[in-house]
């Protein structure tokens, strides 16, 4: 079981490696579909225009004082949808804002898989 264990981490590990280093050199590294905003071209990330545009739109409707619900509203009532064409949710709009100003969620990282492992 103890194997089993470590020869998961060490995969994730190999991973997470090749991905952290597709991403240096600006590539895709592949983590789900690219986020709101952006788009995956052969491999590579690139701006997508018309999200780009509504990412604007939530950062200035914000910007002047509305609610992550007041925006999402807006933005529904508007017609604006998100990537996949669904209404948008005041945690949709939070996600938005979080990568634009660089907040990053927490995520089970390494440190907790290898926690896992040495149990």
């Amino acid at each position: 079981m103890e194997s089993e264990n470590c020869q998961e981490l060490e995969v994730w590990e190999r991973l997470q490696q090749a991905r952290k280093a597709k991403a240096a050199q600006s590539g895709y590294a592949g983590y789900g579909s690219p986020a709101f905003g952006q788009r995956s071209i052969d491999g590579e990330l690139a701006d997508n225009p018309d999200e780009q545009q509504i990412i604007e739109l939530i950062r200035r409707h914000h910007k002047s004082g509305k609610s992550l619900q007041q925006v999402a509203d807006w933005l529904n009532q508007n017609g604006h949808t998100t990537k996949r064409g669904q209404q948008w949710q005041r945690i949709s709009v939070k996600r938005v804002l979080d990568r634009l100003y660089g907040r990053m969620p927490r995520i089970v990282g390494m440190e907790d898989a290898q926690a896992r492992a040495k149990q």
